[in-house]
């Protein structure tokens, strides 16, 4: 399935709008990950334990965008917006909540 954040596809031809799919993913950020990406982030540096929770996030909500989208029968999602944000649960805890939103369609597979 094709995934793009354009509104068009050069080459391609949308033949039905089928309407806003979405997928969210919510992580909880793990205690000690949470601790050492402190000490990176005092020290300098990218902290791994983050982008990995991020991209497995983003992972499993563009999926879950996708499913619903094959649902309703669309061959691609246009138009996709990933929006990123935490949650502070207090106690130095929190989550990681990731969501994916696009328009699914139908293109012409002809061209």
């Amino acid at each position: 399935m094709l995934i793009t954040t354009t509104t068009t596809i050069e080459g391609k031809r949308v033949v039905n709008y089928l309407g806003l799919v979405s997928g969210e993913a919510i992580l909880g950020a793990n205690i000690f990950k949470d601790f050492f990406a402190g000490i990176r982030d005092i020290v300098g540096g990218r902290s791994a334990a983050y982008e990995g929770e991020l991209r497995k996030a983003k992972d499993i909500a563009l999926q879950e965008m996708m499913e619903q989208a094959r649902a309703l029968g669309a061959n691609a999602v246009i138009g996709v917006d990933l929006d990123y944000e935490t949650i502070s649960s207090g106690g130095g805890t929190g989550m990681l909540m990731v969501s994916a939103s696009g328009t699914a369609v139908v293109l012409d597979e002809r061209l």
